[in-house]
């Protein structure tokens, strides 16, 4: 009952869940203009892993969504609530593996070359300098609040800023030494790791012992 989960949440609880929201919304503010605008680049650069970055944009910002409804008033004691969001937040990793992978994998085949994009660089240095503190300010709120679902949206936002630095190096190898199947090799590892994360955060393990 809405009425109940009110009751047992903690004034803390409560302030922490309000700034889990917030969090969760800046995420959104900021996703919605970098995944549109990351994913043009990429189209226009013919870059795999510049797309992919974009795309990501969009699954972090099913996590924020799902986060932002875990949290809402009537839902902040809520364990069935944490439960669900935690699963959510699991299996939204999985949706970006598999497009990443094949498309990488299709462009080392057939040798495909990206074209350099400033664009692209500019917004994977925007990526680099927003998402690691969004990353890490979410999973020490979701460490307080005993909140896989926080901490896996945390973990997200990390893997955000470790895509836009491989894509990063990618087009700048590219641009500077004409090493091509930097920016495929990039989005194939970013594939693997976010099967990893998914995997840890569907079993309610996520974590970042090493990356805060």
């Amino acid at each position: 009952m809405a009425t109940i989960d009110l009751v047992q949440a903690s004034p803390e609880r409560v302030i922490l869940a309000r700034r889990a929201r917030l969090l969760a919304w800046t995420s959104l503010a900021w996703l919605g203009f970098e995944g549109v605008a990351t994913i043009l680049a990429g189209v226009l650069a013919g870059s795999v892993a510049l797309v992919a970055n974009g795309l990501d944009s969009g699954i972090e910002a099913i996590a924020s969504i799902i986060v932002v409804w875990r949290f809402a008033a009537q839902r902040i004691a809520s364990e069935r609530a944490e439960r669900i969001a935690q699963r959510l937040v699991g299996a939204s990793f999985f949706l970006l593996a598999p497009y990443v992978a094949a498309e990488a994998i299709r462009a080392l085949v057939m040798g495909h070359r990206a074209e350099t994009t400033w664009l692209g660089i500019g917004l994977s240095l925007g990526t680099l300098a927003i998402c690691p503190w969004l990353g890490r300010a979410k999973i020490r709120l979701g460490e307080r609040l005993d909140s896989r679902a926080t901490t896996g949206e945390g973990r997200q936002n990390l893997i955000c800023a470790y895509l836009a630095l491989g894509v990063l190096a990618g087009l700048l190898a590219n641009t500077l030494v004409g090493v091509w199947w930097l920016d495929p090799v990039v989005a194939v590892a970013i594939s693997a790791v976010a099967v990893k994360e998914g995997r840890e955060a569907w079993r309610g393990e996520a974590r970042c012992d090493t990356c805060c």
